[in-house]
């Protein structure tokens, strides 16, 4: 046997290749300009290709009839000039309205909302290309977010209300009262996310850096968007709080299932290229009641919150400490605390 101690032997995938390549060259065939070519073309067709196979053989979710963590309140739905969008309303008293963060949905209020309904009658809402609304054909900007939510606000001919937001949402809030929206009395932004040319979530993780940043380039934007996975997901959406086990996983799961619906990773991308959109409707700020809070470990940089306290004459400012992103998710009883303070005094 030792004899033979110089003998490779190839596992049969290898040999094969081997054999296919001593083949070639024995033929006379040579790594040709245009077969390398051919081979830089075709590889990443083959990805790009694979990647539609992936997205179109993914379970799209089917919407809940209840919600898992309050199935006492109803799921409700309306129209927004053609696009339905899911909603739940609960509590009594002055009127609170919930604005989630970008790729996330209603349930990120599932810590607060029963709490809060004690003090108001609150309303929370999908956006349009998240969780179980419609996802139509549009440009994902800040003023189509801020036009459907004032569309749902006269939909439901909502008056004297606060209007309460995470990250994009607490922009959103600003922009409304910015245009001087009669419905809005009162604003509560959270985290605002309109800073870093509205690409802060590149600040979560080394992934969410990733996905953020590839989404911007055409074609290789989609496929990276295409073969996202849970690991990936779950690691950009932990990356909203300070505390890891914040997001249950049941949560973490069903915001990354909804992904799989049908037209979802293209509006994500579409929002994500026109991130921009969110800095430059600072613009729109205007002087109303205004409590913003930020949570201490939040993306955005000191700098970026003093700019903020600049634009908005006369705001309060909170800090709570411990606290992401995904404040709501974070520190529930702290933010229940300063929203009920604020908003639940008549101005």
């Amino acid at each position: 046997m030792f004899g033979h101690r110089d003998r490779r032997i190839d596992p049969p995938h290898l040999a094969s290749g081997v054999s296919m390549t001593k083949a070639f060259v024995a033929k006379g065939g040579d790594m040709s300009p245009s077969w390398i070519l051919f081979v830089v073309v075709a590889s990443p067709a083959a990805v790009v290709a694979a990647s539609y196979l992936v997205e179109a053989l993914r379970p799209a979710p089917t919407p809940p009839g209840k919600l898992t963590w309050a199935p006492d309140i109803p799921i409700l739905y309306a129209d927004i000039r053609g696009v339905r969008i899911r909603y739940i309303k609960t509590g009594a008293g002055p009127t609170l309205v919930l604005l989630h963060t970008l790729r996330t949905q209603l349930d990120l209020f599932e810590k607060v909302v029963p709490e809060l309904a004690k003090s108001f009658t609150v309303y929370a809402l999908d956006y349009p290309g998240h969780g179980y609304s419609d996802i139509p054909k549009a440009r994902y900007d800040a003023d189509f977010f801020a036009r459907s939510v004032e569309g749902f606000l006269d939909a439901l001919d909502l008056r004297d209300l606060t209007l309460c937001g995470v990250s994009i949402g607490g922009t959103i809030a600003l922009i409304a009262a910015g245009r001087r929206n009669p419905r809005v009395g009162r604003v509560i932004p959270i985290n605002p996310y309109d800073y870093a040319k509205g690409r802060g979530m590149a600040r979560s993780s080394l992934l969410g850096w990733i996905i953020t940043m590839t989404s911007q380039v055409p074609l290789f934007g989609e496929t990276v968007m295409r073969l996202r996975n849970f690991i990936i997901m779950k690691a950009v959406l932990r990356g909203g709080v300070a505390n890891p086990a914040s997001i249950r996983p049941a949560l973490l799961k069903e915001m990354y299932e909804v992904g799989n619906r049908h037209g979802h990773y293209q509006a994500f991308i579409s929002l994500l290229r026109n991130s921009e959109s969110w800095e430059v409707a600072t613009t729109l700020y205007g002087k109303i009641p205004v409590l913003v809070i930020w949570g201490e470990q939040d993306w955005a940089r000191s700098s970026e919150r003093e700019h903020d306290r600049g634009l908005i004459p006369g705001a309060q400012v909170a800090t709570v400490e411990n606290g992401g992103h995904f404040l709501p998710l974070d520190r529930p009883r702290e933010l229940c605390e300063l929203i009920i303070q604020f908003a639940g005094k008549r101005m």
